[in-house]
């Protein structure tokens, strides 16, 4: 194959690429970085629980905190494909994530469950507000925040059912 015809080939394909709207890019942002943040809040919450029943919630919080990187690498992939640019640096998340500060030091279970529950719930609330001009502008990505939505809601409910009495 001729130099020309490689370079016509390659346009062909660019040309069939889909590139999102700056609005797609700014709604996965958002979502990126509550991703980004439960994940690091999870951590230290993680690192600094005491009391009752720790090595359970312990645990618990290792497979939210891996749930939250495993969606915020499947949000910036997805960023990438559709040629936007993922931002997460700490700055950038701890400037535009709308989760609030987790408090520093020991932390009691009894605290963790309210705080990492309000986070997740936060988080959701961040994925759908953003799901509809999302499944607009590209439904592949919405699929995406099908998932992250169905597991950070089992989450919810988990993290929430600690302290519920039958």
């Amino acid at each position: 194959m001729t130099s020309t015809a490689t370079s016509s080939r390659r346009d062909n394909v660019e040309g069939l690429r889909f590139i999102g709207p700056e609005r797609l890019a700014r709604n996965l942002q958002a979502i990126l970085v509550d991703l980004i943040e439960l994940h690091l809040q999870g951590k230290q919450a993680h690192w600094n629980l005491v009391g009752t029943n720790f090595r359970d919630l312990h645990q618990q919080l290792d497979e939210i905190i891996d749930t939250a990187r495993e969606a915020s690498d499947t949000i910036a992939e997805r960023m990438r494909a559709v040629r936007a640019v993922p931002d997460c640096r700490s700055d950038t998340v701890s400037a535009t994530t709308t989760l609030p500060t987790v408090p520093a030091g020991e932390v009691s279970t009894t605290d963790v469950v309210a705080l990492v529950g309000d986070r997740l719930i936060a988080t959701v609330a961040t994925v759908r507000q953003a799901h509809d001009e999302v499944d607009a502008d590209d439904p592949a990505s919405a699929d995406l925040l099908h998932a992250v939505i169905d597991n950070l809601e089992k989450y919810v409910w988990m993290v929430s059912a600690e302290h519920q009495q039958a």
